[in-house]
């Protein structure tokens, strides 16, 4: 068995594993990043379409050319990179944590680390997951599954085509299933309002005029050896209205029903995850309940951006660095999600050194306000044109917004939109 040593390892190699293990490497230490596939470059390396890059880069990159700008800069660093290696258990050491890892090239490695980054990712929900009524023929796909296959391996899943859920892989993947020539009658919606981003809607549905059909259910799929068609239901007041169900007939159905942080192996090394978004919980550092162990990226909480996802995992490296020189926040004030919010994350704040506070909004609003108080006094407002739960809102906390702040032990941190 290979056994090395690191100051960090970073499990996955994406752009959240990416951009944390540069990060640490800046700050002088070593560190190993760790990924299951071939290649670095994580779900990016399938996102060939553009809109990549202007948050981070203010320029426009397909999802490839934004992961090789952070590939070219891990490859020229002194950052070990093992492809090709799974981490299959994490488990405390003295002073630390061991990664056991297996590879076809090196066989059973033991990693040995100070700290650890978790930034594995997502996973996409499945027919199993939302319990679709009907027979099980061949033809159903999550739409990231599709998206590989045409963009990656090269297969057309389908010409006729329905797809479940608003989701942005799920809108792309109508542009890209219509370009490829297949033909897209619907995308059907639960929500009285999609769960995309407003661009995508734009420019993946209304471009191409493919019908979006909200409050809406796929009541059943059916077909014998292949879907045939799908039962389409509309919903009234959240009750199936079945006598205006109507058929849309189809050889393919792809599924866009949300995402789930990859947390099997958080759970194994006694990580205490979120019942709201899947991740870890975290503190103002990003390290969860067990020492050492810092989340960042997806696997911590869904983001729609891989802009977003790089800038957080840059300052959870930087917060690893400080950990690893035994620098740990004097005082931390827990954070609450308050009215019309789903989540906050992280879930405590530092008020030594405030910093971006990241939401999700449970209502659809324009002209908005985001009010953040402290033991119920208003210490912050925020404008935001317009709010809606597939959006991921942030919110700087500077210094002069709490200087004046008296915070206690007791002292809470609520989040509100108004």
């Amino acid at each position: 068995m290979k056994e090395l040593e690191y100051d960090v390892v970073v499990i996955g190699g994406g752009g959240a594993g990416m951009s944390a293990a540069l990060s640490v490497h800046e700050q002088g230490f070593s560190c190993a990043v760790v990924e299951r596939e071939a290649h670095l470059g994580g779900i990016l390396l399938q996102c060939i379409h553009n809109g990549f890059g202007l948050q981070e880069f203010k320029k426009e990159f397909t999802g490839p050319e934004y992961a090789d700008e952070f590939i070219q800069k891990v490859r020229t660093e002194e950052i070990d990179v093992y492809e090709r290696t799974t981490v299959m258990s994490l488990t405390p050491s003295d002073g630390g944590h061991e990664s056991y890892c297996y590879s076809p090239e090196n066989g059973v490695m033991r990693l040995t680390s100070r700290a650890v980054i978790l930034a594995m990712g997502c996973r996409e929900r499945n027919r199993g997951n939302i319990r679709i009524p009907g027979t099980r023929p061949a033809g159903v796909y999550t739409a990231g599954l599709a998206q590989r296959l045409v963009n990656i391996e090269g297969y057309i899943p389908g010409k006729d085509v329905v797809i479940i859920g608003s989701g942005d892989i799920g809108l792309i993947m109508a542009r890209r299933m219509t370009w490829v020539g297949s033909n897209v009658h619907a995308v059907v919606e639960i929500q009285p309002y999609p769960s995309g981003l407003t661009r995508n809607i734009v420019q993946c549905l209304n471009d191409f005029e493919i019908p979006l059909y909200l409050s809406h259910v796929i009541s059943r799929i059916e077909g014998h050896d292949r879907v045939e068609r799908v039962e389409v239901t509309p919903l009234v007041d959240g009750i199936p209205d079945t006598d205006q169900s109507f058929y849309v007939e189809c050889d393919t159905v792809l599924l866009s029903v949300g995402l789930i942080p990859e947390n099997e192996l958080s759970k194994a090394a006694g990580v205490e995850l979120n019942p709201q978004t899947g991740g870890a919980l975290v503190d103002s550092t990003m390290m969860s309940n067990v020492p050492g162990i810092f989340a960042c990226g997806n696997v911590l909480h869904v983001h729609d951006l891989v802009d977003f996802v790089s800038e957080e995992a840059r300052r959870t490296g930087a917060y690893v660095a400080k950990y690893l020189r035994g620098q740990r926040p004097k005082r931390e004030v827990r954070i609450k999600a308050g009215a019309n919010v789903r989540y906050v994350t992280p879930t405590r704040l530092n008020p030594a050194e405030p910093d971006k506070l990241y939401m999700r909004s449970l209502v659809v609003k324009n002209h908005a306000e985001v009010e953040i108080k402290l033991d119920n006094n208003v210490i912050k407002k925020t404008r935001k044109t317009h709010v809606q739960p597939s959006e991921m809102l942030s919110v700087k906390l500077k210094k002069k917004d709490i200087e004046d702040a008296r915070f206690t032990d007791d002292s809470v941190l609520e989040v509100n939109i108004r």
